[in-house]
């Protein structure tokens, strides 16, 4: 693998410039003393990166003018000057712009400068970050994944988020976040009492996450807690993030029954209200590319390379009301993924002419996952519980599952997050009640800061065996804090040579738990 990254110095500096290293060694954000000059105040990201373009986000302290160098070279001798972006309170001070025209397989560096929109010549100190574009032919490929950030209350401790550091010590050509990227629904604690004695201190905290978020304010706030700590920073500034999203960057098991009447967390009550904010504050806050047939969708294909297609699915802004999911025919109501969209996937599949096609999905197909956990009752995810044939919303993935196999798309493998543990599922037909498929292979990775939790339990309608499972034994319960050490990510790597797939799942002090290792299918 390459391995290309800021060096300490570099990094350093740019971290100074939106206050990375506090005393406690904790990121914190940064608010200049001198008020005549902007501060950058969250880090910067990038993202969606391809071939010959890549997002980049930063965010001001203060109405400001963004100006742009990108570079080839760390010491940006060879630097483009780009047109400035101004930062505004209508998206929060948030900016975000495409690079395009850039070289494959080529390490980019970008930095940026704020001038007070209110007194053009006062001038923040630089910020630098970078990336690398996808290649053009046949290298060696590395990216993460996993999900779960700042859930159950379980926020920035005196340790942080270290399951980002752990994977950024991996330079990944990129990071897939599977969802639940904020927990939106999750308000949290100074400290919190630890089974077996001791404390959990979330020595980070603000204001906004003392409560469930409501107003766009709040949904904003999410983001930005997260952002304030050092790995998360850390990660961003040197490897791109590539977003989807789950339930909790709205609220837990959202769908357009959400009914919260009898919350009494929430004023707001309107599920259309709260999820068109979260949406809001999701596209302000990430370098998810913007669409201009349908502005706010999540649902997309990133080409990285004649190995690489990822196939991003959104399974919760089209799909039909949780219930119970036993309905006999496709309809709107027992969908998931919505007509537009499985016709996006079908037809994007088949014309993809890359080796490995990654779906990355943001709930497991095979487990069941209640949308009322107590009662277990009512379907969250894909599998109803029945384990017998197709039906709800399972309908919807039988009939992808039929296509992809008459259709001879091949080396489709599923990555996913959301139970907050990891596992390696093989998808068989000769064990599954609905035969009509090609077996494949799904991985679950996840939290990689939050509760652990699990297992959960199969539904056979698709034939799901285990191959691997990591999660809290009933000796050790439920919701375990990150300081347990159950928290987790995957690594792919995909070999330019011979073009296998090996996955890694691992866990936060990087040990490896699992590998394995696919050969693609050759095409006839």
């Amino acid at each position: 693998m390459n391995k290309i990254s800021l060096t300490r110095r570099a990094f350093v500096t740019s971290a100074s410039a939106f206050g990375l290293v506090g005393a406690s060694g904790l990121a914190l954000p940064y608010y200049s003393r001198a008020s005549q000059r902007p501060a950058f105040t969250h880090g910067v990201q990038s993202g969606d990166v391809d071939a010959t373009s890549g997002m980049v986000w930063t965010r001001t302290d203060r109405p400001a003018r963004v100006m742009y160098e990108v570079s080839t070279t760390e010491s940006f001798a060879d630097a483009v000057k780009l047109a400035p972006l101004d930062t505004s309170p209508a998206s929060d001070y948030t900016v975000k712009r495409l690079l395009t025209d850039l070289a494959s397989d080529q390490d980019i560096f970008y930095r940026m400068t704020a001038a007070d929109l209110s007194d053009i010549n006062a001038v923040s100190e630089p910020i630098v970050g970078r990336f690398r574009t996808a290649p053009a032919s046949k290298r060696d490929v590395r990216f993460a994944w996993s999900g779960d950030t700042a859930g159950q209350g379980w926020g920035i401790d005196e340790t942080g988020m270290k399951t980002y550091s752990t994977i950024a010590g991996h330079t990944p050509d990129f990071f897939l976040h599977s969802g639940d990227t904020i927990y939106a629904d999750g308000a949290m604690k100074d400290e919190v009492d630890l089974p077996g004695g001791g404390k959990w201190k979330n020595v980070v905290m603000i204001d906004g996450k003392r409560k469930v978020a409501e107003t766009l304010d709040e949904y904003r706030d999410q983001w930005k807690y997260n952002m304030m700590d050092k790995h998360v920073l850390g990660l961003s500034a040197i490897c791109p993030t590539f977003y989807q999203w789950d339930d909790h960057e709205v609220l837990n098991n959202w769908s357009d029954s959400k009914n919260l009447t009898a919350d009494n967390r929430y004023t707001e009550k309107s599920i259309h209200v709260l999820s068109a904010r979260a949406a809001r504050a999701f596209h302000e806050m990430t370098t998810i590319r913007y669409e201009p047939s349908e502005p706010g969708r999540v649902y997309r294909k990133i080409a990285y390379g004649p190995l690489l297609d990822v196939f991003f699915l959104d399974m919760r802004s089209y799909r039909g009301p949780n219930g119970p999911d036993m309905e006999e025919t496709l309809t709107p109501k027992s969908r998931m993924l919505g007509e537009q969209q499985t016709k996006w996937l079908k037809r994007e599949l088949a014309n993809s002419k890359a080796t490995w096609k990654i779906i990355a999905a943001d709930m497991p197909l095979g487990l069941i996952v209640w949308d009322d956990a107590a009662k277990k009752a009512g379907a969250e995810a894909v599998s109803n519980g029945d384990n017998g044939a197709p039906k709800g919303r399972e309908l919807e993935f039988a009939d992808l599952l039929r296509y992809i196999k008459n259709a001879g798309i091949t080396n489709t493998v599923w990555l996913t997050a959301d139970v907050h543990y990891t596992a390696a599922h093989y998808y068989n037909p000769e064990k599954a009640k609905f035969q009509d498929f090609n077996p494949f292979w799904e991985f679950v990775s996840g939290p990689i800061h939050a509760g652990t939790f699990g297992p959960n339990d199969f539904d056979m309608t698709f034939g799901p065996e285990l191959k691997f499972i990591k999660a809290p034994t009933a000796e050790q319960g439920q919701n375990l804090p990150p300081s347990a050490g159950l928290q987790f990510f995957g690594l792919v790597d995909i070999s330019g040579a011979t073009e296998q797939l090996t996955v890694r799942l691992m866990d936060r002090d990087d040990n490896e738990l699992y590998k394995v290792t696919l050969d693609p299918v050759r095409s006839a």
